[in-house]
């Protein structure tokens, strides 16, 4: 959607960041329950995500019922996140956007690349999150610290997290008040249960959990209850859209079209909805695939694989003989197929649960395992090789692996991979990326709007690969 189809080009939005001392201080239970409340109340809530995310930004979207998408400073240049925010930005009544860990956490001293520095691109205000357990008035002490730390960042408000009483929460409530000057918009107690399941990962995607529409009804209860909904809305700034920055890039419109196979089901979900976005612009039209069900591949010209947890559907995907069966038979005639961390998974030969194996479907060989200790996190930066179907030789790719899979067996050597890896783990050896034919599998994510490049080429082998099998 563009802002012209909406005739709201009038800056009536207003924009709102929730950020939090660090990661697990309560930010998603806040942004997540105003989304929730918002768009129940019949508002237009377009949330974002900062930072590469697909769970918390799953929950986001569930909560208004619209994509949520991502906002990364340190994998887009500045202009194109700026063009992502605003031409979506003007369809929205308001925007909220969730941040990620400690508001000045970064990737170096500076806090380059962090949520204090996203607000001040978007010139966004911050509700500040704070988990208050087992402490009174030294909240106060961090929240000022967060004031002074840089003045250019305006945090309007706090909410307390995890607060043990009517006694604790006055105590923590007036210090903050009367040290640091920013009023308390909210105070939630502690619960008795995380709303948000956990598993190795963090939290479960909404996708997995059966209960998911029920946390969100306990979030809105828990938003109106505890939090002051009027300030808060009232703290909102008006979000001023530049020119040019009024219109998204348009579909193509060729007749050339090529449709890309998408696996999307409880194994695979970690999509950017940028990078849907991107295929179609680039002339692809999207078709998902089931793969826990589905007996075969249908008739498709391209086939992206994003991450997600084939882990937790392991016996589907390994008794899905067929399905695997016709992936390996298409990769051999030529199918362009580009494979995230769960695809490449998936591509391998084997996984090891428990002790037991599970085959899959056996196009690289490659045996995995999964450890209770994250193998790689972080983000990546990546040099393109020569002979991969995808990136030019000497092309600078950035992007994030988070893993708990481990590479048990490959009989290659690290040279044998097409990307070496600049910053992060990758597969082995500080490398990165299988490729066979027009296939290729890598650990890192890449997100469309920092990775110009890569939707453009998955079209350009898929409408080859339509050519040469002469489908329409």
């Amino acid at each position: 959607m563009n802002l012209l189809e909406t005739g709201e080009n009038r800056s009536n939005q207003r924009g709102l960041i929730v950020a939090g001392m660090s990661g697990g201080s309560g930010k998603s239970v806040v942004s997540v329950g105003l989304t929730a409340h918002f768009a129940g109340s019949h508002r237009k809530v377009y949330p974002f995500k900062k930072g590469p995310d697909y769970i918390d930004a799953g929950w986001l979207q569930l909560a208004a019922r619209v994509p949520c998408y991502n906002l990364d400073p340190y994998l887009m240049p500045k202009e194109d996140l700026l063009q992502s925010f605003y031409s979506r930005a003007g369809a929205a009544e308001i925007c909220l956007i969730e941040g990620n860990r400690g508001l000045y956490d970064g990737v170096d001293i500076d806090g380059s690349f962090s949520t204090a520095e996203l607000s001040r691109q978007l010139d966004l205000p911050i509700l500040l999150v704070v988990d208050c357990t087992k402490t009174t008035r030294t909240v106060a002490a961090l929240v000022l610290g967060c004031l002074k730390l840089d003045p250019f960042v305006d945090i309007r408000g706090v909410v307390l997290n995890r607060i043990g009483g009517s006694r604790h929460e006055s105590i923590v409530r007036q210090s903050v008040e009367k040290y640091t000057g920013v009023p308390v918009l909210g105070a939630i107690p502690r619960m008795k249960r995380d709303i948000f399941p956990m598993r190795h990962l963090g939290v479960t995607p909404f996708q997995e959990y059966d209960g998911a529409d029920e946390a969100i009804s306990t979030l809105v209860e828990v938003v109106r209850r505890h939090l002051d909904l009027d300030t808060i809305e009232e703290i909102m700034q008006h979000v001023e859209i530049p020119a040019e920055f009024r219109l998204e890039q348009p579909v193509a419109t060729s007749l050339d079209r090529v449709r890309i196979g998408v696996l999307r089901d409880a194994a695979f979900q970690f999509y950017y909805p940028e990078n849907f976005k991107a295929l179609e612009r680039a002339g692809a039209d999207l078709v998902e695939i089931n793969s826990l069900t589905a007996p075969e591949l249908p008739d498709i010209h391209g086939l992206y694989i994003g991450g997600g947890f084939p882990e937790t559907s392991i016996r589907y995907l390994s008794a899905n003989i067929s399905f695997r069966e016709s992936i390996k038979d298409m990769a051999k005639q030529g199918l362009p197929v580009y494979a995230e961390c769960g695809g490449l998974i998936f591509l391998g030969r084997k996984m090891i649960l428990d002790g037991e194996a599970f085959p899959l479907v056996d196009l690289f060989p490659v045996e995995f395992s999964l450890q209770k200790k994250p193998q790689a996190h972080g983000y990546t930066v990546l040099e393109a090789g020569p002979g991969n179907p995808f990136y030019e030789s000497g092309t600078q790719i950035k992007g994030h692996e988070f893993r708990y899979s481990r590479v048990d067996a490959w009989p290659g050597l690290p040279e044998d991979l097409t990307m070496a890896m600049k910053r992060g783990v990758g597969f082995v050896g500080r490398r990165d990326g299988l490729v066979y034919k027009n296939v290729l599998a890598l650990y890192t994510h890449i997100h469309a709007v920092g990775t110009p490049e890569w939707a453009p080429a998955l079209i350009a082998r898929a409408r080859e690969f339509k050519v040469k099998k002469g489908s329409g």
